[in-house]
């Protein structure tokens, strides 16, 4: 045999702290057909900082879609089905690097997923740039052995083969046709080169991971020994793999034979339903109500025929609506005639390889009268590559190399769901079938009408009222997930084990957007002072500050009157403009210099957020700034009088002083205490104190400024400005 190794490789990915699914770092690869060895080598590196401390890595893997994890150990949606993802753990400790490999032998082909991600969020809001996050890296890279000349047993033709030597097992495949009920495999006539009893081990089936149902025969002897598969993957290779139990230096000859069962579909006419569905799209024509005369006059004859097969395929039309995003129609009409013959079987398209990235939602509803008999129950088993065919009362839902998702209806509980997170990619079936009871009535003849609504979607129920649905990318593959708010959890934010509540989110609203009404001391003091533009910048940062934090509560507590982004965006541009004019002000330059550096810094400041809007430069850069101006005209004015500026104690004690150490408190709430939790308090803290800052640090206003006199000004009607010109050219 010709065996040839292939290797591919993705782009090392920085891991983040798990809060969301959106944390995991997802890696997408393809195995080919014919692979009978996969090695994945999982890379793993930390900096070397004094930062980075010992962490441990959790790594998932699952076949033909991204694996469901759960790290937090929320509660996921009630009907929802949940397997536990595979997952190893990578810990890296003294060594900077760690490298770890993962062997697979005969895995099946297809999409292969991994999802890496560090421990637990500790849920601390860290401003960015303030502290140097430890990097955490990791890749996946991906080796195959893959045999270029696999033999094909021929269903149905004993063939012989040979098992050279233990260390070299033989593989063949055999491809399983459509419509295949049952599988029968058979080893005989197996004796080893030293015409011995041989003793061979047989696997039937691929390793699937989180759960492989890969099928083990022992033989021993010369006698015959054979495997019974019910429901084998319809139109797929199957790999056999016969190993040797024997001595290193002798071969073993063996013959094989499989054969398949296969069942006979009922007749569905679903090419005259799909024409009689366009023509009743398109309206009445010539000739329109003679063509569907023969549709309508072959469904009594086609009855008995549907009876006597093995199965009734419903003809189903995949409508692709938007990304991960699919509903399904029945031609047939919603309502699905089942009975207890022979189940009804529907076929649910996802096999795209885009389709794996959302939850696939099956809801059932029965038709209370269309059931003859009392306390019938109708069972249904939703299940990938190939259809449950015989349903019973235990409701198993097994085929042979997987497992399916049970459901049922009956009277007295007429609707069922079911959700399948991250469906696999494969041709989905749904099989329905009627169960009696012993001892009521003749079963045969009794039929009941279930109707079917079936559909993928991004999220479940769209996240809920406290979630978003957010569409993830890895490289050109498309996934969803819920990023969950106001204390809620789980897959689709339904966990409300730390969930807030309506009044904890009401004062949470309150505090965030009332605590700007602090700035309105300090509008009126710089109002008082003569300090427009000032003040006018403080109330533009209080509205917009204001409107933004009502817009951005996570619960019911919301209100928006504007873009969330805008918002946001005028938010922060008045909270900077806000720390540059006051510092400005407090240097006490010359009007026309200091409105140009009013002016010149406001667009330098828009500019740096619309580039990067939370980076810690964007405030500090033109704080530090300003101080610097304000520094230096400070020992200006000094140098100029020869003194200290400001030469007043009092000034330095009751006003610079306190202003001065609200400002570094508030700076330190808003970079070392703000957490998820205790944001909206901490935050609020952080407007009041800024707020307070400003009150205390606007400098007062110019000697020849008297102060506002409202009643002189209006009563002197032909002269509103005061004439400053005549006080400069005074003579005393």
């Amino acid at each position: 045999s010709l065996y040839v190794s292939e290797y591919f490789s993705q782009s090392a990915q920085k891991l983040s702290f798990y809060s969301w699914y959106g944390n995991a770092k997802l890696f997408h690869f393809h195995v080919p057909e014919d692979t009978v060895l996969l090695r994945w080598l999982l890379q793993a590196s930390r900096g070397k900082g004094p930062e980075c401390t010992s962490m441990e890595i959790t790594v998932h893997f699952r076949h033909g879609a991204p694996p469901v994890i759960n790290p937090l150990g929320t509660r996921f949606p009630a009907n929802a089905t949940v397997r536990p993802s595979y997952n190893i753990s990578i810990t890296l400790s003294s060594a900077v690097q760690n490298t770890t490999f993962v062997n697979v032998t005969s895995p099946a082909a297809g999409d292969w997923f991994i999802a890496a991600h560090l421990p637990e969020a500790a849920g601390r809001i860290e401003v960015k740039g303030f502290s140097t996050p430890c990097p955490y890296m990791f890749q996946a890279d991906m080796f195959v052995l893959r045999l270029t000349d696999m033999p094909v047993l021929e269903p149905g033709v004993p063939t012989p083969h040979t098992v050279v030597s233990p260390a070299k097992p033989l593989h063949v495949k055999v491809f399983v046709p459509k419509h295949a009920a049952g599988m029968w495999f058979r080893l005989s006539r197996c004796i080893t080169s030293e015409q011995r009893a041989c003793a061979v081990r047989v696997l039937l089936g691929s390793i699937t991971l989180p759960q492989s149902f890969q099928r083990s025969l022992t033989c021993t002897g010369s006698t015959n020994c054979s495997l019974a598969l019910d429901s084998p993957p319809w139109e797929k290779w199957l790999q056999i793999m016969v190993e040797s139990l024997g001595t290193a230096n002798a071969s073993v000859s063996v013959e094989m034979l499989a054969s398949f069962t296969v069942c006979r579909p009922g007749s569905t006419s679903s090419f005259l339903n799909f024409i009689s569905l366009n023509q009743s799209q398109a309206g009445a024509r010539p000739g329109a109500a003679g063509s569907s005369a023969p549709a309508a006059g072959g469904a009594p004859r086609n009855a008995s025929g549907q009876r006597s097969s093995c199965l009734q395929s419903q003809p189903v039309v995949r409508e692709d609506l938007d990304v991960v995003s699919v509903r399904y129609r029945l031609l047939n009409g919603p309502s699905v005639p089942v009975n207890s013959l022979s189940p009804s079987l529907l076929l649910l398209n996802l096999n795209t390889g885009m389709d794996s990235g959302g939850s696939l939602v099956v809801n059932l509803l029965l038709n209370k009268t269309s059931v003859s008999l009392a306390n019938a129950t109708v069972a249904a088993c939703v299940s990938a590559a190939s259809p449950v065919l015989s349903l019973n009362a235990t409701q198993n839902c097994s085929t042979a190399f997987s497992q399916g998702y049970p459901l049922s209806v009956s009277t007295s509980s007429a609707e069922a769901m079911l959700i399948v997170l991250y469906p696999q990619t494969d041709d989905w079936f749904l099989s329905l079938q009627l169960l009696c009871p012993k001892g009521q009535g003749d079963c045969t003849s009794a039929e009941a009408k279930v109707t079917v609504f079936a559909y993928l979607t991004p999220c479940f129920n769209d996240c809920g009222p406290y979630g978003q649905c957010s569409l993830l990318r890895r490289h050109g593959y498309l996934y969803a997930g819920c990023s969950c708010k106001a204390g809620w959890g789980g897959w689709s934010c339904t966990d409300d084990t730390k969930a807030q509540t309506v009044g904890t989110q009401n004062l949470a609203t309150l505090l965030l957007t009332l605590s700007n009404l602090m700035f309105l001391p300090a509008i009126a003091v710089a109002v008082h002072r003569f300090y427009l533009v000032e003040a006018s910048v403080y109330t533009y940062t209080m509205f917009f500050s204001t409107f933004y934090h009502a817009c951005d509560q996570p619960g019911v507590a919301v209100m928006c009157i504007m873009d969330y982004d805008a918002l946001q965006y005028c938010d922060f541009l008045g909270s900077v403009v806000s720390i540059w004019v006051t510092i400005l002000c407090m240097a006490r330059l010359k009007k026309i210099l200091k409105y140009v550096l009013f002016i010149l810094g406001t667009l330098l400041i828009a500019m740096s957020l619309q580039l990067d809007r939370r980076g810690v430069w964007n405030m500090m850069g033109p704080c530090l700034f300003a101080l610097l101006i304000m520094v230096t005209a400070w020992v200006h004015h000094g140098a100029k009088r020869r003194h200290c500026y400001p030469s007043s104690w009092k000034r330095w004690v009751f006003y610079l002083l306190p202003g001065i150490t609200l400002a570094f408190i508030a700076i330190s709430v808003y970079a070392f205490m703000e957490t998820n939790e205790n944001y909206y308090y901490t935050h609020s803290i952080w407007h009041v104190l800024v707020a307070c800052s400003v009150a205390f640090l606007l400098p007062p206003r110019d000697k020849h400024k008297k102060p506002w006199a409202w009643s002189q000004k209006l009563t002197c009607r032909y002269q509103i400005c005061q004439n400053d010109r005549e006080e400069l050219y005074a003579v005393t």
